[in-house]
């Protein structure tokens, strides 16, 4: 790898004299189409505004804290100095969608301070990028400040027009909703406070969480996020739908009168605000993890991107369940000799997808049901002690599955479902962490299902942002990779912590297996790719072929066809990526099976070839070791005509594109299932049109001849 700094720093001695305080600070992007102004009041209260293309697009908007027992950090400062920097840098990816990200920015740092006493110190530093800016509040060392409790932050973004906004509640426990469209003026969350389908939810504010995404009328496109959150509280975006104005609402707990401890020094998580003329370009944006520090893990070759498949569809559908079917007794899991004989994880079951995955370039097995205690963990308040992590039901022998695994070239993908109990969790990481190691597993899916345990605490707050981070962290001293569910949001910190590798985080597969709203609407995923895939890898476990599944469930279905199946393959990343149907579905469909062998996981480049947020995207991706490319498009409940160029294959270099499309008839209602596949030889100077039925996709392997 090769890293290039260039430093051009130029320190600026401010007087405090009302003149000079007048004088407007600012930070242009490289290519001098972003700029963000900052200053501070006649009342001495920060603000900055952000402009593109010569444009505001965040007017005057104020920056400070509410906090516990001092004066409030909003007013009454004075700027000392500030420090302007230039960063040129390139580093690489061990995993993800491109080799080697660029890392470009315009730096100020402006130094404040209170003018009266206490006259504590506070420092704002902004990065701005070609393709957008992040800033982040630093409470320097100071003999006045050792200690801050945070009641509030208030970081606001005012914005000047009312733009179309796709967004999710402010939902201090679930990122679980389905996205609404509206206008800002027309965003009401606590609306949807109560939801059927939710294991739990708070929303106490009329609010949103990040990352939400806003198209405008003039084609600017925003997304407002947080990178690197870091021992902090979530944030979510309280609206003012009046003044078109959104300001930070950090989620609380009901165990504090405050939302943030931190000791000085300390910075916060970055605030950001990804800034595009158009929707492909907020995808190809690194924002979010070039705001966040340098790998510190060094080497992760141990954690290989991989397909996968496991004991988990077959439990939503009803097909086998979790538990055995034992009962506790004297707080020990006894197997009475009433098992139930629908449990999932058995050894046969699992040498079943051993064998099937071997046969089909997939890598790994996901368990789900494996380990005791899930007869008693929903529904029940006191989940602590319920779940262990080292044994097994009495018909799962994990040395034998995990032997005849090796055997097979295919490894075992642990399961933690912690059930939101975190006492218990993290009192066994260590000893669930060293089994993993003793079989040589290197990826783990945890859980956090329900109401988070102490009681009073929310999924997203400080007490659990610390959780998950240190899960994650621990994991990475046995080589253990995380993909976590009912996560914290990601942030940015796979570049810091590459065992950091993927997480839910949204309304995933399931809720089409299950929920009583009638599953995830065709815009769902045109809507995602633009959204929550801006903050990082989702597990979205795609490939369902049983699209109806009418013989498990009459009244749930995939509102999707066959061919967008295979296309989320792509447009959705993840370098563990679920094909997350039955054995015997993909055993009868041998030919949509062959994309899923075919496709990759760990890519060199990634090109987003068109998409509007909401309707449709089609996303290329080049495979690193082959260099092979692969392209996946979707659409909405609409049909769409999209013409493809293909001039970002190589030169002098013909492919096989073998392409995977909607039929003629193909509708993700009435005929989901309508799929024609063709091979064509391409070139760079080929040029196709895409024919997408409602609801439906395209997936095309594209190898070198």
């Amino acid at each position: 790898m090769k890293t290039y700094l260039l430093f051009l720093s130029v320190l600026l001695l401010v007087s405090c004299s009302s003149s000079e305080e007048k004088r407007v600070f600012n930070a242009v992007s490289p290519n001098g189409t972003i700029v963000v102004d900052f200053n501070v009041s006649e009342e001495g209260k920060p603000y900055y505004l952000v402009m593109n293309n010569k444009n505001v697009i965040i007017d005057t908007s104020y920056l400070g804290f509410e906090l516990k027992d001092a004066p409030n950090f909003d007013k009454n400062f004075i700027i000392k100095k500030s420090l302007t920097e230039t960063h040129i840098e390139t580093w690489h990816m061990p995993w993800g969608e491109q080799d080697s990200v660029k890392n470009n920015y315009k730096e100020l740092k402006v130094f404040l301070q209170e003018k009266e006493t206490p006259k504590r110190f506070l420092n704002i530093v902004f990065r701005v990028y070609d393709d957008g800016v992040g800033f982040r509040y630093e409470f320097p060392k100071q003999a006045r400040l050792s200690t801050v409790e945070i009641l509030e932050e208030h970081t606001q973004f005012n914005l000047t027009q009312d733009y179309n906004t796709f967004w999710i509640p402010g939902d201090w426990d679930i990122y679980e909703h389905l996205y609404l469209t509206t206008k800002v003026s027309e965003i009401d969350a606590l609306k949807y406070a109560r939801h059927v389908d939710l294991a739990q939810t708070h929303i106490p504010e009329n609010a949103v969480n990040t990352p939400v995404t806003m198209v405008g009328n003039d084609g600017t496109h925003l997304s407002f996020h947080e990178a690197a959150l870091v021992d902090y509280s979530g944030m979510t975006l309280k609206v003012d739908t009046e003044n078109l104005n959104l300001e930070s609402h950090l989620v609380g707990s009901r165990n504090t009168d405050y939302k943030v401890k931190r000791s000085v020094p300390f910075n916060t998580p970055w605030r950001t605000i990804q800034i595009a003329n158009n929707a492909p370009d907020l995808i190809a944006s690194n924002l979010i993890v070039n705001l966040n520090e340098p790998n510190k893990l060094g080497d992760v070759s141990w954690f290989k991107p991989m397909k996968y498949t496991g004991v988990w569809w077959e439990m939503h559908l009803g097909k086998s369940s979790w538990d055995y079917g034992m009962e506790m007794k004297d707080g020990v899991w006894t197997d009475t000799g009433k098992a139930h004989g629908r449990h999932g994880a058995t050894t046969e079951n699992v040498k079943n997808f051993i064998d099937f995955s071997a046969k089909n370039n997939i890598g790994g097995v996901l368990v789900e049901g494996w380990n005791t205690g899930w007869e008693r963990w929903i529904g029940f308040e006191d989940r602590e002690g319920v779940f262990d992590f080292v044994t097994t039901y009495p018909d799962y022998d994990i040395d034998e599955v995990v032997r005849y695994g090796k055997e097979k070239g295919v490894d075992i993908i642990m399961h933690h479902e912690t059930s939101a109990a975190t006492e218990t969790y993290e009192k066994q990481q260590d000893t669930a962490y060293a089994l993993m190691q003793k079989y040589g597993m290197h990826a783990v899916k945890s859980g956090y299902v329900g109401k988070i345990l102490p009681k009073g605490e929310y999924h997203h707050g400080q007490y659990m942002v610390n959780q998950y981070n240190n899960a994650a962290i621990k994991a990475a001293t046995y080589e253990v990779a995380v993909n976590a569910h009912e996560p914290i949001k990601a942030t940015g910190l796979r570049r810091t912590y590459p065992n950091i590798i993927s997480r839910e985080g949204l309304r995933g597969q399931e809720f089409n297996a299950w929920a009583a709203d009638g599953g995830n609407p065709p815009e769902h995923l045109p809507i995602v790719a633009f959204t929550r895939m801006l903050a990082g890898p989702i597990d979205y476990t795609p490939g369902i072929f049983n699209i109806k599944f009418d013989e498990y469930k009459k009244n749930n279905q995939v509102n999707t066809t066959l061919a967008q199946q295979l296309a989320l393959y792509v447009v959705i990343y993840s370098p563990v990526q679920m094909a997350a149907d039955l054995v015997e579905h993909y055993e009868a469909n041998p030919e949509p099976l062959q994309f899923i062998k075919d496709v990759g996981v760990d890519w060199e480049q990634t090109k987003v070839l068109n998409g509007e947020v909401g309707d449709y995207v089609t996303i290329a991706r080049k495979e690193r070791q082959t260099g092979n490319w692969f392209l996946g498009s979707i659409t909405d409940e609409n049909a769409r005509e999209l013409p493809i160029s293909f001039d970002f294959l190589d030169d002098n270099q013909a492919y096989e594109a073998i392409i995977y499309k909607d039929g003629e008839n193909a509708h993700w209602n009435d005929n989901p299932l309508d799929l024609v596949k063709e091979k064509i030889t391409i070139t760079k100077n080929t040029n196709l049109t895409l024919n997408l039925a409602e609801g439906g996709g395209c997936a095309i392997s594209i190898i070198k001849k």
